[in-house]
This record gives C-alpha cells, sequence and structure tokens, in this order.
C-alpha cells in the first residue's frame, strides 16, 4: 500500500510504502486522531488482515511487547518518509525509480511489480516522459523488462548498483528496529517460496480481507 500525501494541485506524491512489513493506521497507537492528512490507497493485489482500532488501541495499551514493536515500527516509517523527501529533491530520476522498484520487491514479496509509467511518475513526483526514458534504459541495460503496466526486475543487483543510499539506510533501519522481518535478500522479494510465516501483528487480527 502507498501511503499518499494529496496536494490541492491535484497531484498526491508518495511519502512512504507498506507491506508484509507493517500496518496501516500506526497513528491510532501514537495517540493521534482517526483521520490524518494521507491517504493509503493498494497499490498491488493481495491478502491484508483488518483489525477494529479499538482493538488494536486497548491491547497496545495493555501489552507492552506490542506496544514497543508498535513504535519502533513508527520510527522505521519516519526514516522512509524523511528519506523520500531527501531522495526526492536532491537524486536523479533514474535513481528514484531504482529506489521505488527495490522498496516494492522487499514488500510485494516479488519481482513482478504492477506499475505503469503514469503511476511511477505520480508516486514520485516526477514527469512521465522523464519514467519512460529511465525505464527503457533499465530494460536495455537488462535490469528490468516491461510489459503492459507490468515491470519484471531480472537483476536485482543491477539496480542496488544504481541506486542511491536512500534505499540502503532505509532498508538498514528497517533491519535495526524490527530484526524479526523475513529477510529481503532471500528472493526477489522478501519471503522465500515456502514461508508460511506472517507479518508481527496479523496474529493479533481477527478478519482476514482480500485488496485489489
Amino acid at each position: 500500500m502507498s501511503i499518499l500525501n494529496p496536494l490541492q494541485d491535484g497531484a498526491a506524491p508518495e511519502v512512504a510504502v507498506i507491506g508484509n512489513d507493517g500496518v496501516v493506521g500506526i497513528a491510532l497507537v501514537m495517540g493521534g486522531a482517526a483521520t490524518t492528512n494521507t491517504r493509503a490507497v493498494v497499490q498491488s493485489a493481495g491478502h491484508g488482515y483488518r483489525l477494529r482500532a479499538s482493538v488494536l488501541q486497548a491491547t497496545a495499551e495493555s501489552e507492552a511487547p506490542l506496544r514497543h514493536l508498535m513504535l519502533r515500527y513508527a520510527q522505521s516509517l519516519i526514516t522512509q518518509m524523511s528519506q523520500s523527501a531527501a531522495c526526492n529533491r536532491f537524486h536523479s530520476v533514474d535513481q528514484q525509480v531504482c529506489r521505488l522498484l527495490l522498496t516494492c520487491m522487499d514488500r510485494w514479496a516479488s519481482n513482478r511489480l504492477s506499475l505503469t509509467h503514469e503511476r511511477i511518475s505520480n508516486l514520485l513526483g516526477v514527469r512521465r516522459e522523464g519514467v519512460t526514458v529511465v525505464s527503457g534504459n533499465l530494460a536495455a541495460a537488462g535490469l528490468i523488462t516491461y510489459w503492459r503496466g507490468c515491470v519484471t526486475v531480472v537483476d536485482r543487483p543491477g539496480l542496488e548498483a544504481r541506486v542511491c543510499e536512500c534505499y540502503a539506510v532505509v532498508k538498514a533501519e528497517i533491519a535495526r528496529l524490527l530484526p524479526m522481518n523475513p529477510r529481503s535478500d532471500q528472493m526477489p522479494g522478501s519471503r522465500t517460496a515456502g514461508d508460511k510465516s506472517k507479518p508481527p501483528v496479523a496474529a493479533a487480527a481477527n478478519r482476514r480481507v482480500e485488496t485489489g
């Protein structure tokens, strides 16, 4: 899921990505209101777990381990947002696209990403023409293939060699704060094919829903 920050001119740049590593609605645990200035939008079909806000809040109040886990996750999310802001301001479109692809791979557990050029440009807040040029360069270098809105990463080490330091900074912080997360370097995505484990919060959820 993409966390978007809608602007008055209709643009909605992406400020964070949430997948099997986290939870949407962390503001509830931080003492925030039920509404925020951001939007959470499903970007790829899959499974999620829905939990009543009151249940999460009450459990976080009474159970220190869950509360500490949520606070650590909130810190990793803040790191992701601040690093994304710096990346979008100072780094090239090529580096930004590589960062987005690697970040999505870590959270979608797949090297096949449902991303059109238009969606990538909207998420990064850059011109679509620039994304098209970058995608063509990455494909020519043998790093990705692109077909009808589906990007397939075929050379992850090649992407990691081109990306800026922002991706490594966020990844290292998540590994430090949430060491129980599946390792993202085991597969093109973030889980092995036979891994049936669930995200830390999923065990406390009381309803399973399909998205997409």
